[in-house]
C-alpha cells in the first residue's frame, strides 16, 4: 500500500479509512498510536480510542502524523459534523 491508496485528494467522497490502514500508514513513518498518545500528553491508549469514536484533537494529531487532514481520514465523521454546524447556523438565522 503507498500513499495513494491511503491519502485521499481533499472533497473526494469515500468511506472512513480502516483502523488497520491508519495503523499501516504511521508504522510506515516510524510511528505508532501509542508514541503520538505520549508524546502530545496523552495516556498510551488515547490515539488508539480516537480510531474508533470521535477524538477530534487526536484525529488532528493522528491525521498530521499521516500527512492527511482528519475529514480525509474519517469523512463521516466530519459529514455528520458539517450538517449539525449548518442546521444550527439555520436555526441562529431564523431567529
Amino acid at each position: 500500500m503507498d500513499d495513494s491508496d491511503t491519502i485521499r485528494q481533499e472533497g473526494e467522497s469515500f468511506a472512513d479509512w480502516h483502523p488497520a490502514d491508519v495503523q499501516a500508514a504511521l508504522k510506515k513513518r516510524g510511528l505508532s498510536l501509542a508514541g503520538l498518545s505520549v508524546a502530545n500528553g496523552y495516556h498510551p491508549t488515547a490515539a488508539g480510542k480516537a480510531l474508533k469514536r470521535p477524538w477530534p484533537s487526536l484525529e488532528i494529531i493522528i491525521a498530521a502524523a499521516i500527512g492527511a487532514i482528519p475529514d480525509q481520514i474519517w469523512p463521516s465523521r466530519y459529514m455528520a459534523r458539517a450538517s449539525a454546524d449548518s442546521n444550527m447556523e439555520d436555526d441562529i438565522k431564523k431567529n
